[in-house]
């Protein structure tokens, strides 16, 4: 009786030894190609494609479940790049207007903001500074744009703004995006 205790425990602890070094050995530590969809999404965790943030949507996308053009912040050259990935055909975006919008940034009118903290709490990206009662301000580099912080604002101070285009901003545009008059104009 006694030996076949000692066998039973030899034996599980054997298969323990052998599940843990093959569990740490053989580790999949998530979908590669969800990975790969999340690094070409924009990260502005806006919800604007009706997920709650780009990982979800990446999730989603990889599944089959959604399309590749819910994306208004990556726009056209985001789901330019997606339908690359996954060997799909460009389809139009969804939301074209919130895509042709371009680039904007939240700013808040000072002069109005009666420091409730609604807009820091709606700002996915922690974007916006400021302590209750007290003046907010938006940090314009890290402002994805998202629109999040609009609808909760009581006062209505925050306006969406178009980013200027500098030389540390600029970006060239993807082939075929060009409008035909610039197009033309570039010829010799």
């Amino acid at each position: 009786m006694l030996a076949a205790i000692v066998a039973i425990t030899a034996l599980s602890t054997a298969f323990g030894l052998l599940l843990g070094y093959s569990a740490i050995r053989f580790k999949v530590d998530g979908d590669p190609l969800v990975d790969k969809i999340d690094a070409i999404l924009p990260q502005t965790q806006c919800g604007q494609c009706g997920f709650a943030g780009c990982r979800p949507y990446a999730e989603a996308i990889a599944a089959g479940e959604a399309e590749i053009n819910r994306c208004p912040p990556g726009g056209e050259a985001g789901m330019l790049a997606l339908a690359d990935l996954l060997g799909k055909d460009p389809v139009p975006l969804e939301n074209e207007e919130a895509a042709s919008k371009g680039k904007m940034v939240a700013h808040i009118r000072e002069t109005e903001c009666i420091g409730c903290t609604l807009c820091i709490q709606a700002c996915p990206v922690d974007a916006i500074v400021g302590a209750a009662k007290q003046l907010h301000t938006v940090i314009a580099n890290q402002c994805t744009g998202c629109e999040l912080c609009l609808p909760p604002c009581p006062v209505e101070c925050i306006e969406m703004v178009p980013v200027k285009t500098t030389l540390s901003n600029w970006k060239w545009p993807f082939p075929g995006t060009e409008e035909p008059s610039t197009v033309q104009e570039s010829q010799p």
